[in-house]
């Protein structure tokens, strides 16, 4: 996102901490799809990530006064999302958050068979960048999806730059084996 982006997205929070209501529609607008679109890969839900985002916007609107400025307003506005969205995950069962428990299920979508029958290299991208962790699939996200710096990242995670450095260079370490394992090379198509 450009500084100019940044710089109307300023004004906007300026202007919706005064109650406009058209200013947070355009905000709104301006966000919700990429935000959404997070959400979505980190919950793996579509109407848990449309209530996620309807809530981060709601938070948005009550908190734009007290926006420091120490990010760029969209990476604030996905840290909300993402603590919102980490919150609601907290809350499911032990069972369904227990790592043992998700690695002891079999995948039935990285058999041969349905590998063959999607020959399609954006699907079976998508297939190696779900075998990562948590952590590195996140960072996967922010860097290309998101197209987040690695300072914005680090805000977003709230950890050190180092951390975040760290992070993607494991999870592209991971992502090129697993693209490798599946007879993905690194050229396109």
């Amino acid at each position: 996102m450009s500084g100019s982006d940044n710089a109307r997205d300023l004004e906007l929070l300026r202007q919706i901490a005064s109650n406009d209501r058209k200013a947070i529609a355009l905000l709104y607008q301006r966000h919700h799809l990429r935000l959404y679109r997070y959400l979505l890969r980190f919950v793996k839900s579509e109407a848990v990530a449309e209530e996620l985002v309807n809530e981060t916007f709601i938070d948005v609107w009550r908190a734009a006064g007290k926006f420091e400025g120490r990010s760029q307003v969209s990476s604030w506005i996905i840290s909300i999302g993402r603590n919102k969205a980490i919150s609601l995950l907290r809350k499911k069962s032990d069972a369904e958050l227990d790592d043992d428990y998700a690695t002891s299920l079999e995948d039935d979508s990285d058999t041969p068979e349905v590998t063959t029958l999607k020959q399609d290299k954006a699907v079976l991208m998508r297939i190696c960048i779900n075998k990562l962790s948590d952590e590195h699939r996140e960072a996967i996200d922010l860097v290309y999806y998101q197209e987040k710096a690695i300072k914005e990242i680090a805000v977003i995670l709230s950890v050190p730059e180092n951390t975040v450095k760290t992070r993607v260079f494991h999870a592209r370490k991971k992502l090129s084996e697993l693209l490798s394992k599946s007879g993905i090379d690194r050229g396109w198509p």
